[in-house]
């Protein structure tokens, strides 16, 4: 089976747009799924600590258009999970943790110990491969290390049997998805172009709050 495997949207519009503009002309029988903060919350981490009760409005970057968009099944993030600790809105922490799919499970990735240079830690898992974002930067890694290979975009990587962990990377700004193929195992690090060569959103400047 194909899952087109994307995160990190951060409700930015034309990145989403672009990505799965990408995925229906090059995956369209691919199932999508969304792998966390497909939210931005501006809120920082530090603040949300001890404010509740925000509307929603002031609490998250929430589009009518963006919403439109998200019409495929997602795990919940760091994001998701801040937005609701500030409003007290459910519907964000009701999206799933992780999520089985044929041979992999999926995560956000904020469960994970991260060092100062962004190197993860993973957590036992019961299924060979793990699908995570929150970094930002697509990559493949075997035993807690990012493989030293050069990731050539919309070229499938053939996988041994064994445990890998698998960034899909973002979504916001890098336009970054990933193609699985469970039957074939394989995985496609994917990059939509952008719509138009001035495009720049707005949206895509808002940092800060991700990680």
């Amino acid at each position: 089976m194909l899952y087109a495997l994307l995160g990190d949207l951060h409700s930015n519009i034309e990145d989403t747009k672009a990505v799965l503009n990408h995925i229906q002309q090059t995956a369209n029988d691919a199932e999508i799924i969304g792998l966390g903060d497909l939210y931005e919350c501006i809120v920082s981490k530090k603040k949300a600590q001890s404010v509740t009760d925000l509307p929603l409005q002031k609490a998250a970057i929430i589009d009518n258009d963006f919403e439109n968009l998200l019409t495929f099944p997602s795990i919940r993030g760091n994001q998701e999970e801040r937005i609701t600790r500030v409003t007290g809105i459910n519907r964000f922490i009701e999206l799933p943790e992780t999520m089985d799919i044929d041979g992999a499970i999926l995560m956000h990735g904020h469960q994970f110990k991260w060092n100062v240079t962004w190197q993860p830690t993973f957590p036992t898992i019961e299924k060979q491969l793990l699908f995570f974002g929150h970094s930002h930067e697509s990559g493949l890694y075997r035993r807690n290390k990012k493989l030293a290979i050069r990731i050539h975009f919309g070229q499938p990587i053939t996988l041994q049997e064994k445990q890998y962990g698998i960034n899909v990377g973002s979504v916001v700004d890098h336009r970054e998805w990933c193609l699985y193929d469970s039957e074939k195992r394989t995985v496609t690090f994917m990059c939509a172009p952008s719509i138009t060569p001035q495009e720049n959103s707005p949206l895509s400047m808002v940092l800060g709050n991700r990680i």
